[in-house]
């Protein structure tokens, strides 16, 4: 069948995923490298699916947690038991690059960096050093690499992609990601953290992994989006609702639960899980 979409939408699909068919819209929070949270938050959710239902993950699957790499292969699997409990031509599962997986990916170009040893520290401090272990390496072999040059520093990161690559589906999963997710009626729009409201979305940048402040004051309706659903805040505070925005953190990672959410089309709460 030939594809009769515009190059423009073609290209934006890439960067967005688009949510199509869906009865409700299962919005995960940030899990932080909270492998078992995220396995028990998959065995009620699998008790709840209905025919129709999605699930959108709004980043930071890597990062903080002790088992970053068993979260990736839970996340793997139960993607692969959807896809086999309802097959589709159009996805059912859909993930988001969070600032866990932003920092990730600049870290494996690091040799780029004007100031390579300034930039890991501030990655530590984010919580990398997880997902540094997960790849064969730490926080502590991290900082002293960051003295190095552009070529042990090349070798370095080559390293820990190698590493990635070993693993089956975790470097793939990489280039699946999104910057952001909506539904094809447009609707309901999915970050990870925050966006810039005076920008279009295409536009946007950083502002979906760091503009957490704006989110909060967002109080009008964002282009034709009746509610904007994010995974992350900084002060974990669960499930905040306002007119137009979802907040949806219990803390994970941080000692705190893993919370979804299932959403209707209209972005009213359904139901909420914890893991």
């Amino acid at each position: 069948m030939t594809d009769r979409r515009k190059p423009e939408s073609q290209k934006l699909e890439k960067r967005f995923g688009v949510i199509c068919g869906a009865s409700r819209v299962w919005a995960v929070a940030s899990v932080h490298g909270e492998a078992t949270r995220l396995k028990n938050l998959h065995e009620k959710l699998l008790r709840h699916w209905k025919t129709g239902d999605r699930v959108v993950y709004l980043g930071n699957l890597f990062g903080r947690g002790a088992d970053v790499r068993g979260a990736v292969d839970e996340l793997l699997g139960f993607r692969r038991e959807i896809m086999a409990l309802e097959p589709a031509e159009e996805p059912h599962v859909f993930m988001l690059r969070g600032s866990q997986e932003e920092m990730w990916q600049k870290l494996l170009q690091l040799q780029f960096a004007t100031d390579p040893r300034s930039v890991l520290a501030w990655m530590v401090d984010q919580g990398v050093g997880s997902t540094l272990k997960a790849y064969g390496s730490s926080p502590e072999d991290a900082l002293a690499e960051g003295r190095r040059g552009a070529m042990e520093l090349t070798r370095w990161t080559g390293g820990l992609r190698a590493a990635m690559q070993q693993a089956p589906g975790h470097y793939e999963l990489m280039s699946a990601l999104r910057r952001a997710a909506y539904t094809e009626d447009n609707q309901l729009l999915f970050v990870n953290c925050g966006l810039d409201p005076s920008r279009p979305l295409e536009a946007q940048t950083d502002s979906f992994w760091w503009d957490s402040n704006r989110f909060g004051r967002i109080s009008e309706p964002y282009g034709a989006f009746k509610r904007i659903v994010r995974g992350f805040d900084l002060m974990h505070p669960g499930v905040v609702e306002t007119k137009y925005t979802l907040t949806v953190d219990g803390g994970c990672g941080f000692g705190g639960p893993l919370v979804a959410t299932a959403l209707s089309p209209s972005g009213e709460v359904m139901e909420t899980l914890e893991g």
